[in-house]
């Protein structure tokens, strides 16, 4: 049988390994394609969409407007908050309005933290630092270079410790909003693939995700021995299950209707506050 190599790049957090755990440790079998796995951080992985530089990727649903006429939204492998989704923290409790034309840390401006964090508070000054590793994030809003945080991915589970107050959950704010949940994350596959090949491999993933679905423990073990992050936070089992819950769950295997409809007002709203510059045409692969 001949073989294809068809490059997949996903996060460094742990739903994203968990989702593809099946197919990077060989306990499916992939019908002759062969999976390169590349890991970065979610601004990056939006980058290596925007040029074309991967067949599949993880990306930001934000990053996805601008995707559309190169990649097709797999209609599996969402990252979905019901009623919970990015933090934005800080040294003091407050409100969102105490943060009015203040300096605010962002993963990036294709995440969807961002565009969600912009339309509840449209007057800020955004400073860019990378989710990887948490600590930037973390010791620049407790030396005051920023004002406030927007935090995503485990760093949401680990921020009382870190003695730091919760201003605003967007997930939640969504949902008082929309009464939609959050479409966070999602992966996108290359239209230039074809479509059959689109077929074959959508199918592999979602045999991927329901294999660690079916296996959990396995999955949780595997990750917890392979974790390679320094905060000792996030080598805890509690963690992770909790985590993996809100994550990785029965939605990650198909967009439930509520998570496309949230997605849909998501792009318009963006788009009516100028923050997506056009209209955005949601399409699903197979």
């Amino acid at each position: 049988m001949t073989t294809d190599t068809i490059t997949l790049a996903y996060s460094v957090d742990s739903d994203d390994l968990f989702m593809f755990y099946a197919l990077l440790e060989n306990k499916i079998p992939t019908e002759g394609l062969v999976f390169e796995h590349l890991r970065f951080d979610t601004e990056k992985l939006n980058e290596l969409a925007a040029t074309q530089q991967v067949d599949i990727t993880a990306v930001s649903i934000h990053a996805y407007a601008d995707l559309t006429d190169d990649y097709l939204l797999l209609p599996h492998g969402g990252s979905i908050g019901v009623k919970y989704g990015p933090l934005v923290l800080a040294n003091q409790p407050g409100g969102i309005e105490d943060l009015r034309g203040k300096k605010i840390s962002i993963p990036g401006t294709k995440t969807t933290a961002y565009l969600v964090f912009k339309l509840a508070c449209p007057v800020f000054e955004p400073v860019i630092i990378p989710i990887t590793p948490f600590e930037r994030t973390f010791n620049a809003l407790k030396n005051g270079e920023v004002d406030a945080a927007v935090v995503i991915h485990e760093g949401n589970l680990t921020y009382k410790e870190r003695g730091f107050a919760k201003i605003l959950d967007l997930g939640a704010w969504w949902w008082e909003e929309t009464g939609c949940p959050l479409p966070l994350g999602g992966n996108v596959i290359r239209r230039g693939l074809g479509a059959e090949k689109i077929a074959k491999v959508s199918a592999l993933l979602r045999k991927s995700i329901q294999y660690a679905l079916e296996h959990r423990e396995e999955v949780m073990d595997y990750l917890l021995a392979r974790e390679t992050r320094s905060d000792r936070l996030l080598h805890d089992r509690g963690l992770l299950d909790h985590y993996l819950s809100l994550y990785a769950n029965r939605d990650t295997l198909e967009y439930p209707e509520e998570a496309r409809k949230g997605m849909e007002i998501l792009f318009q709203r963006g788009y009516d506050a100028g923050i997506i510059s056009r209209p955005v045409t949601i399409e699903f692969a197979p």
